[in-house]
């Protein structure tokens, strides 16, 4: 699912259907329009890899996401990972593609082509030790924009019009309907920001 970044509006979907496709081929179909515009975009280690953020350059897109060691980590950076201290990180760069290990509860591995290394102040302190939590200015753009994706599926999840049925095609058609419903609440709301209207009552009104 294509989403943009600020009301979760679904912009694209790709039904998965086992038609045996590369992810990569997945996600450049999904993006289709809007390739070759300068727009960034962000993902998870489902789908990041250095040999796609090559693609996506060449397509000038730029884009950041988690990434899994076998899809391009350097073998020195990921043992270098493996020793870091809570907090700390390192990165390697090949041309405009970035990619850091950042040590959290667990080791965390991303991939940019958006950002640089930098380290910054989340404006929150650890409970236990009063200190400033830092972390990369990469994660801290993921966690703001990939939310977005999250209030989509909360609110496709908790107010879904799917019914049980033996039919997939039935499933397949409520759910685009389900996301039609939701994408017409947001251009309600945006065209009406004078009106409190709640999600669950738009869809009584529709």
């Amino acid at each position: 699912m294509l989403c943009e970044a600020v009301l979760g509006y679904i912009c694209n979907m790709e039904i998965y259907s086992v038609e045996g496709k590369k992810l990569e081929d997945t996600v450049l179909s999904l993006l289709g329009r809007n390739l070759d515009l300068n727009h960034h975009i962000y993902q998870d280690n489902y789908y990041n890899s250095m040999r796609l953020a090559q693609t996506l350059l060449d397509r000038n897109m730029r884009d950041f996401g988690t990434i899994t060691a076998n899809r391009g980590i350097p073998h020195d950076l990921e043992v270098e990972g493996n020793r870091l201290k809570k907090g700390h990180s390192a990165f390697r760069r090949k041309g405009d593609i970035m990619v850091q290990v950042w040590k959290d509860k667990r080791l965390v591995q991303m991939i940019s082509t958006i950002h640089e290394a930098t380290v910054v102040n989340t404006g929150w302190k650890d409970g236990k030790t009063n200190r400033e939590i830092k972390k990369p200015y990469a994660i801290v753009q993921y966690n703001k924009f990939m939310k977005v994706i999250d209030r989509a599926d909360q609110y496709l999840s908790c107010y879904s019009v799917l019914r049980k049925t033996v039919k997939w095609s039935k499933k397949v058609v409520l759910y685009v309907l389900n996301s039609a419903l939701f994408n017409a609440f947001f251009v309600y709301r945006t065209l009406n920001a004078n009106k409190k209207v709640k999600y669950k009552n738009f869809l009584h009104e529709v």
